[in-house]
Order: structure tokens, then C-alpha cells, then sequence
């Protein structure tokens, strides 16, 4: 019944409001580019494979942007693993820990002594890794940016295409450049009176941590054949050690394509005038399909691609900020508008997305599942449900290997790994591995989805998802209660061995196993009587001085600086969940953010620290202080002209603090279950009268 009236309200909301003119809202805030500006390229793609381009729009300058937002073409299913010539196991990467629970826990970590334990955590850190697909750009020498002039950019929101123009060397090249949606694949138009040739080169990986990928020095380690060759077409295949891959490259018009070195091909169109090509990217698997298809780029597919994005616009959130008078309100609304776009192209695959998603690698291209909340929960918010439906669907796929985890460590249920790839490997590390603030996730987003009207998760993987984080708990019979221990807090600070009662946990814990009775309940099942001792009796968060502490276990969290860096994760306690008073005290929680907010070592947070603290202020009716979190003039809050959030010169873009945002947003205009009236997250004085559509409250 209280789901059916948040819906008939949402509803006549709705109803009552003019409808905005939502291509105005996107055309406003087209990012417009006039220099060639490392930190300024721009995307296209259909979430589930990306390609970044320069002022040139395409890949003309990888070197030239290498340390700024780079030039990547990657997928979903593009992954190379080094040959392991050691015969290394994960097994190898297992270290025993002594938690108190009566018995020994393997963990998988990284080793600091030399020998096959370290090889074996470092092999399966390292891979697999996320793949480069190959550049393409105009045959210009790298060293020729000077001569690139009169740079007119901009990518164009409501039809996902990117129009440049530039003059070089006295020639004018128009360029449109988008992804289409039913391939992985580019499609290009150059218009000009000269044209140039254009370059296709492939790179060998890399295996770092945070670059673009490209190791372009080591021809001998991989192979590129044509496999077949047409006068509209070309098939090329990529061989690294056991992973193949191929690249269909087709034209209008005539041209010549040649072979310049063992990586690297010339198309060189013969004429003037307009001429178009599709680069399109396939694993093995696909290959067939690609021997079916046309040999000259097909218009049709590319208009399904705009109609895409027109649906993307028109079916989903919109919110217009032109009629608020605070200064502020337009660069709010910028962030908001380019977020949205991002997370489509980048954040909407078949797996769980990386923090720099398909743009270049961090974590070695590998995705964190303690951040899926950060990325997708907007997705269902946003009215694009189905979006975040793909990537939840991947769980059930690696369900085995988040089993054993559980198993081997002597708990039940399945215990979701943290960084990961699409196989479900576990990635060793000191930290991430025991975290466990990513377990309730799926839970989470699952009942995000349910609300949505996206019922697609299965039952069995959160009753297996519950069943862990119930036998996880411990029962503390001197104090009759539970106590969540053994574990790595969000706030990343804190040590495994003595860290006791993490507070965004513990109300985590609280919310999701709610939501996972409700789910039995719904599907005529009995409810877990532990879970619902667990509901009634785990610990309330600690405090000291009236404020809350980092841990229980941590009473001078305010007096060690080390305890007032990284994430203020206790505000998420009370923002990303509702409110639960057997376990928070509202004035105790606002006596913590004012101090947060005064004190915190702000230059050690993370881009989606912001939009948690947005949500905590706003549901404690602290309005100025959510719509402030969310423009703290903050190096980690900065959003690039491409709408990126810039981090520092390791992470030049951070795709959950886009996700955050736009999760606050949502929350702040369509309001969280027992919120009163529109817009409960912003100011009421009159300076932002907010206008949205198609949005939905969080829990």
C-alpha cells in the first residue's frame, strides 16, 4: 500500500508539471571544444564498448593525450591475461588470518616476500587485464598538433555524435564520428577538399596499473593479419598469446588499404569530397556474423542509433535548473546533463563497470563491486532500469566462484568479491579483500530495480547473499546483540584485525536484510528467524562526544588525522540508507556531518564522498549544505568540459563520483520514502526552484 502511493504521488507530480523541453536542456550543455586540450576529449559508445577521440575527432594524437583523458577503445569482452609461464594457481595467492572465529580464514592478498606466493598474488592482479583495441586517426605525425587550427568541437547530447572541424596545413576537415549501437563499432564521415590518409594501428598491452594500455614497442609479442581483403573491405586478426580478436574495417567510395608495418595500416580514400567508414570490433565468437554482413556502411544502423538516444532522453530523468537564481545552478545542471550521457556510454555493459570505464585502464581494467553502487544505482533512479538489469545479471554467472570464497573462508551463503574481472576471479589484495561493504550491493540494487518495475534479480542470489551476511554477524551474548568484525570498513583507514562495528556497515546490514525478508515474504516464503533476530539486535552505531565514531573500535577517531581521511563513510549511514532510530540518532548524526564538514581532511576524499554527504545533509533537512556538498570547489570535485570527474593526475576521470551525482540529484528532487514535498534536498528560499521529470525516490 505505501509503495502504491508513492507511485500515484509521483505520479500526479508529474502530471501537474509543464513538460520541459529536454533537447534545450542537452543542447546547452553540449561540451564544445576549441583547442586541443588533453584533459578535454570526448566519446561516444553503447555501453557496452567506448571510443575516445581527440580535437580531431578521432585518435590522431594518442601521445599527446597519454597523461590526460587518453584516446582507449575498449569493451566489455576485450581481456588479455600474460602467458603464465610459473603454472601459477590462485590457491598460491591464499594467506590464513586469525579472526577470533575458532578457526583459520584464507584470504587472498598480496604477498611482501619474495617467492611463488608473491608471483602468484601479483599474476592475478595483474590479470586478466582490460584490452586497447587499436587507434585510429588521420595520418599526421605526432609532433604536428601546432599545425592542427581553427578547432570547432562539439558533441551533440540528443543525437550521441561528435562533430569536428579544424583546419590543417590550408584544408578544412569536417568529421562526425558516433558508435553504433548494434556493434561494437565506429562509423566516421569525413568531409573535406584534401583528404588525408587514415591510420589503423594496434598496440600490445601494457599490464599497469592506470595508463592507456599501450605498449607500442613490442611488435614480436602479438600478430595482425589480414584475413580478408575486398576493395570495400578489410578483416584483419589480432592475435596476443591466447587472446583473438578481429577488426572489420568497411568504406564507401574508393580507396586503397595497405599494410605500412606488422601493427599498423593505411586507408587512404582516393578523391574528394565525403567519405565514410565503420571500424567494428569482434571476438571470436562473432566473427560469422561479421562475414554475413554488407560490405559498405549501412545509414540505417546508425539512424537506430540516434532514435537510441533520442529514446534515452526522451524515456528517462530529465532535470532543468534555468529557472533557479543561484549562480551556481547552471554548472549543477552541466554535471548532471554529461553524467547522464557518460554513464550510458560507459557504464551500461554486461559486467560491472570500472572506475575509468571504457576509456583507459585503472586497476589494470579490472571493476570494484563495492563501487556497482556508486556507478549504476542511477540507472533504476533515472527511469533506466534496464540498463542496470544487464550488469546485475553477471552475478549469477560467477555465483560459484563467490561460493567458495564463502566456503573456504567457513561461512555460508556466497561472499562477493571485490575487485574482479568478468570471470569472477578474485584480484589479491592487503585491502580489498576484506571488505565487506559490497556484499548488500545486490540486494540493494535488486529492490532498486523492483521499484523501478524491473523485477529481473534473482530471488535465490539474494537469499544466498543474505545467508552470508547473516552468518557473518556475530552474536555477542554478554551484550545480547550483533557485531560485524574481521572486515576492512569503507572508510579504508582501518585495519582487518581490530576493526569492530564499522558504521555504514552495520546499518547496511540493518537495511539489507529487511529488503531480503520482504523478497521472501512477497514470494510466499516463511521468514529467516535469524535474520530477523539480526534486524532487532545489531549494534547501534558507537559515538563519543556526541559525534559517531569511524568504528567502535576506534574512540579517538577525531583526534588522529589518519581517522579523518579518505571516505567520511558514516555519513552513508544515514544518505545512501533511510533512516533506521533503533541504530542512529538524527542529532547525533547532524552534530557528525557539521563536523565533517568543518574538519574532515577534504583533500584526501573521493568524487563520490560528495554526493554521500549531499544525501546524509538532506535527509536531515540540512538543504544548503546537500546542494554545497555537491559544488565544494575541491580538487576531487572538479568536473572536466567532458563532464569527467577529475580526481588527481593517477585517476583523470572517475566514473563513480558521476554515478553518485546523479544518484543525489535524484534524491534530492523526487525525495526518499517518508520524505514531504518536491524537491526535499534543495533550498526552499526561493533560489532554486528545480524542475524534473521521470525521476524516482529513494528508499
Amino acid at each position: 500500500m505505501k509503495q502504491l502511493l508513492i507511485l500515484v504521488v509521483f505520479a500526479f507530480s508529474v502530471v501537474c508539471q509543464a513538460k520541459i523541453d529536454r533537447q534545450q536542456v542537452l543542447s546547452r550543455n553540449n561540451p564544445h571544444v576549441t583547442r586541443i586540450d588533453s584533459l578535454a576529449s570526448l566519446s561516444v559508445g553503447n555501453g557496452h564498448f567506448a571510443f575516445t577521440v581527440d580535437a580531431t575527432g578521432l585518435q590522431t594524437f594518442p601521445d599527446a593525450y597519454r597523461n590526460g583523458v587518453p584516446l582507449g577503445t575498449m569493451s566489455d569482452w576485450g581481456w588479455h591475461s600474460f602467458p603464465n609461464k610459473q603454472q601459477l594457481t590462485t590457491q598460491e595467492t591464499l594467506r590464513l588470518y586469525d579472526f577470533g572465529r575458532g578457526r583459520k580464514e584464507p584470504y587472498a592478498v598480496q604477498m611482501k616476500v619474495d617467492g611463488r606466493q608473491k608471483d602468484a598474488a601479483n599474476y592475478y592482479r595483474v590479470n586478466p587485464h582490460r584490452l586497447h583495441l587499436g587507434t585510429i586517426g588521420f595520418a599526421i605525425p605526432q609532433n604536428e598538433t601546432e599545425e592542427i587550427k581553427d578547432i570547432d568541437q562539439t558533441l551533440v547530447l540528443w543525437d550521441g555524435i561528435i562533430k569536428s572541424r579544424f583546419n590543417y596545413k590550408n584544408a578544412v576537415y569536417d568529421v562526425r564520428t558516433t558508435c553504433l549501437l548494434d556493434a561494437d563499432a565506429v562509423m566516421t564521415q569525413v568531409e573535406t577538399t584534401r583528404q588525408l590518409p587514415l591510420l589503423f594501428r594496434f598496440p600490445y598491452p601494457t599490464g599497469v596499473h592506470s595508463d592507456d594500455g599501450c605498449r607500442w614497442d613490442a611488435d614480436p609479442l602479438h600478430t595482425t593479419t589480414i584475413v580478408r581483403k575486398t576493395g570495400k573491405s578489410v578483416l584483419l586478426r589480432r592475435v596476443l598469446d591466447a587472446t583473438t580478436y578481429y577488426v572489420r574495417i568497411s568504406w564507401t567510395g574508393k580507396a586503397r588499404f595497405a599494410q605500412q608495418s606488422a601493427h599498423a595500416f593505411t586507408l587512404t580514400p582516393k578523391g574528394k569530397g565525403a567519405f565514410s567508414f565503420v571500424c567494428e570490433y569482434l571476438p571470436s565468437e562473432k566473427l560469422q556474423l561479421a562475414s554475413e554482413k554488407e560490405d559498405t556502411p549501412d545509414l540505417f544502423v546508425t539512424s537506430r542509433t540516434t532514435d537510441f538516444w533520442h529514446r534515452y532522453w526522451d524515456e528517462g530523468g530529465i532535470i532543468d535548473f534555468s529557472k533557479c537564481t543561484d549562480p551556481r545552478a547552471a554548472e549543477l545542471e552541466r554535471r548532471i546533463v554529461l553524467s547522464q550521457y557518460l554513464m550510458a556510454i560507459q557504464d551500461a555493459g554486461d559486467t560491472p563497470p570500472q572506475e575509468t570505464g571504457l576509456t583507459y585502464n585503472s586497476w589494470f581494467g579490472k571493476f570494484h563491486l563495492e563501487m556497482i553502487l556508486w556507478h549504476q544505482a542511477q540507472f533504476a533512479l533515472w527511469g533506466h532500469p534496464e540498463l542496470l538489469a544487464r550488469s546485475l545479471a553477471w552475478y549469477g554467472k560467477v555465483e560459484d566462484k563467490a561460493r567458495e570464497i564463502a566456503q573456504r573462508q567457513g561461512f555460508k551463503g556466497v561472499r562477493w568479491m571485490k575487485m574482479t574481472d568478468p570471470e569472477g576471479i578474485e584480484a589479491p589484495s592487503s585491502v580489498g579483500s576484506f571488505l565487506i561493504w559490497q556484499q548488500p550491493h545486490l540486494i540493494y540494487l535488486a529492490e532498486l530495480l523492483r521499484r523501478a518495475g524491473n523485477e529481473t534479480a534473482e530471488s535465490r542470489l539474494i537469499d544466498e547473499t543474505a545467508e552470508f551476511m547473516a552468518d557473518f554477524a556475530e552474536y555477542d551474548k554478554k551484550n545480547d546483540r550483533y557485531v560485524l568484525r574481521g572486515c576492512i570498513a569503507a572508510q579504508e583507514t582501518l585495519p582487518a584485525a581490530t576493526t569492530i562495528n564499522p558504521p555504514f556497515e552495520l546499518s547496511y546490514w540493518h537495511c539489507a536484510l529487511q529488503i531480503a525478508q520482504q523478497w521472501r515474504v512477497r514470494q510466499g516464503k516463511k521468514r529467516v528467524p535469524l535474520w530477523d533476530d539480526i534486524i532487532q539486535k545489531i549494534s547501534p552505531l558507537a559515538h563519543k562526544d556526541s559525534l559517531y565514531l569511524a568504528a567502535e573500535s576506534e574512540p579517538n577517531t577525531y583526534q588522529t588525522l589518519r581517522m579523518y581521511s579518505d571516505h567520511p563513510a558514516v555519513l552513508g549511514a544515514m544518505g545512501v540508507l533511510p533512516l533506521n532510530r533503533a541504530q542512529i540518532n538524527p542529532e547525533i548524526m547532524r552534530n557528525t556531518l557539521n563536523w565533517v564538514w568543518k574538519n574532515w581532511n577534504w583533500d584526501k576524499t573521493w568524487g563520490w564522498d560528495f554526493p554521500m554527504t549531499a544525501m546524509c545533509a538532506a535527509r536531515l533537512g540540512e538543504r544548503q549544505k546537500a546542494v554545497d556538498a555537491l559544488l565544494l570547489p575541491l580538487r576531487t570535485n572538479t568536473y572536466l568540459v567532458n563532464g569527467h570527474n577529475y580526481q588527481d593526475q593517477r585517476l583523470r576521470l572517475y566514473l563513480p563520483g558521476n554515478g553518485g551525482l546523479l544518484m543525489a540529484a535524484a534524491m534530492m528532487c523526487a525525495g526518499w520514502d517518508g520524505s514531504e514535498g518536491r524537491n526535499p534536498g534543495f533550498p526552499n528560499d526561493g533560489t532554486w526552484n528545480v524542475e524534473w521529470e521521470g525521476l524516482l525516490p529513494m528508499p
